[in-house]
């Protein structure tokens, strides 16, 4: 957010993690992210690493210890939830740990995702159904099966 001209991340940069994640997929991932190449100064980020099984937790870890030889340079940002901070990924990384609180009010980050999400040319998109042309929106309800 401190350059709001920016792109938002691509899809080369970002690994969704779940359990059903592969040792494949992260070997990929981690392979863009630590070998250099030409491809500019990117950010490569994982979320909800701590959702790995530990297999392939297990094989993440050697080959980021394997590869990080090769790229002092990398920018890895692996996120992780706080209530499950003793599983495999948090603990083998634990002496990079940053403990992260956003430090902009919601209401600034909304505007900051609105920005990038609204679609240029309002045309007979999808995104005419969400508020201001954005072509994401987030559905929710407090009760369960109400259709959403």
């Amino acid at each position: 957010m401190n350059s709001p001209d920016q792109p938002l991340p691509a899809f080369d940069e970002v690994l969704l993690c779940t359990p059903q994640t592969t040792a494949e997929q992260v070997g990929l991932f981690l392979r863009r992210c630590l070998i250099p190449c030409a491809g500019g100064e990117k950010i490569y980020t994982m979320l909800f690493a701590d959702e790995l099984s530990y297999d392939v937790s297990c094989r993440a870890e050697e080959l980021f210890q394997h590869l990080q030889r090769y790229n002092s340079s990398y920018r890895l940002v692996i996120l992780c939830n706080c209530e499950r901070e003793h599983s495999y990924i948090p603990s083998a990384f634990s002496h990079y740990k940053v403990h992260m609180i956003p430090q902009r009010p919601q209401a600034e980050i909304q505007q900051y995702l609105q920005h990038h999400y609204r679609v240029a040319q309002p045309s007979s998109s999808a995104a005419s159904v969400f508020k201001d042309n954005v072509c994401v929106g987030v559905v929710s309800s407090k009760r369960a099966g109400v259709g959403k």
